[in-house]
């Protein structure tokens, strides 16, 4: 059973008195996943029960065990209650947690320093790095890139897999020589097509362009798998009727005037097509008046209305078709 299933157990087991008490102390996207794990669990068996009870006694008894005498201390105690096995293992898994997350030092360094530290090094060696940081930091190192190392950088972070904790601990080291890493001891996967989605829907638009269309020209399976799961302003277009005049009501009219201003005659009908003629008809009177407009201006419009687009549909409130069938809704 995986970590979330234990932990649903956990939480029936416990009764909804004592599991709302546990949720007090839970972040708002663990309580939602483990909210739906319990709505999963249809049955339960006692032997199963029995064990997954017994399993957090004996990690609640090896945080205690550490916090008075260290991890030596508990693995010597936990030996003697549960034999050496058990405590090995009981030991392995709440050290693996407690393990300081890779390149977390670099996570609180300012993105212009950090790029001006890294932008001479090999595109593999910037992409593991990117990997590990916050999609908005890595957007903005992968925007200050040369062009040419852009899509690069970008195909092998799509493209990555596992890195040994050799190779990570190694380039940890060149980073930070005074940090102690705690590198879990086990192959850490990272990277991916989500990786890569995260920071290309974060960076500047030019950037995202640029990267996409060097992509297909150079991995077009690879662009495609990418292009599926980003969502750019003219993919508006992929938007119903109904989701459009729910996005258009969280818009600033002055916003999707300067959107306008750059988009192709399908996007504009899509949206024109959603307003009230009066609306419609100030908004084509606004882009008239406001004369040419800087390519940034209109960019950074279009933005907004894709982040509010993006809000919407991590809300459930609308949905974004990007192709096959599993989005269908009979």
């Amino acid at each position: 059973m995986s970590g979330v299933q234990k932990a649903a157990i956990l939480l029936i087991a416990l009764g909804p008195e004592r599991s709302a008490m546990i949720f007090k102390h839970l972040k708002e996207e663990e309580i939602e996943e483990l909210t739906l794990e319990i709505a999963n669990t249809r049955s339960v068996t006692p032997q199963i029960k029995e064990a997954v009870i017994e399993e957090f006694y004996q990690v609640c008894l090896a945080q205690q065990y550490i916090a008075e005498g260290g991890i030596n201390y508990a693995k010597e105690l936990l030996e003697k209650s549960f034999g050496n096995e058990k405590a090995v293992d009981v030991i392995t898994k709440l050290t693996a947690s407690l393990q300081v997350k890779p390149f977390e030092f670099v996570r609180k360094t300012d993105a212009t320093q950090l790029f001006n530290f890294i932008q001479d090094e090999h595109p593999q060696t910037i992409a593991l790095i990117l990997s590990y940081l916050p999609a908005s930091q890595s957007a903005l190192i992968v925007s200050a890139l040369p062009p040419d190392r852009q899509a690069d950088v970008a195909k092998r972070i799509a493209v990555m897999d596992r890195t040994s904790p050799d190779v990570i601990k190694e380039v940890e080291k060149v980073l930070e020589s005074k940090l102690a890493s705690l590198v879990n001891q086990d192959y850490t996967i990272i990277g991916g097509v989500d990786a890569v989605v995260d920071i290309l829907n974060t960076v500047d638009r030019g950037t995202e362009k640029h990267i996409m269309e060097t992509l297909e020209i150079e991995e077009p399976e690879l662009a495609d798998e990418i292009r599926k799961k980003m969502f750019v302003f003219e993919d508006i277009l992929l938007l119903d009727d109904r989701a459009i005049q729910r996005v258009l009501r969280d818009v600033d009219n002055n916003d999707l005037a300067t959107a306008l201003k750059g988009a192709n005659e399908q996007v504009q009908n899509a949206i024109f097509n959603n307003l009230s003629k009066r609306l419609a008809t100030m908004i084509k009177e606004d882009m008239e008046f406001m004369g040419p407009v800087r390519m940034k201006d209109v960019e950074e419009a279009q933005q907004k209305i894709v982040s509010v687009i993006r809000k919407l549909e991590d809300a459930g409130e609308i949905v974004i078709s990007r192709g096959g069938g599993d989005e269908i809704i009979v």
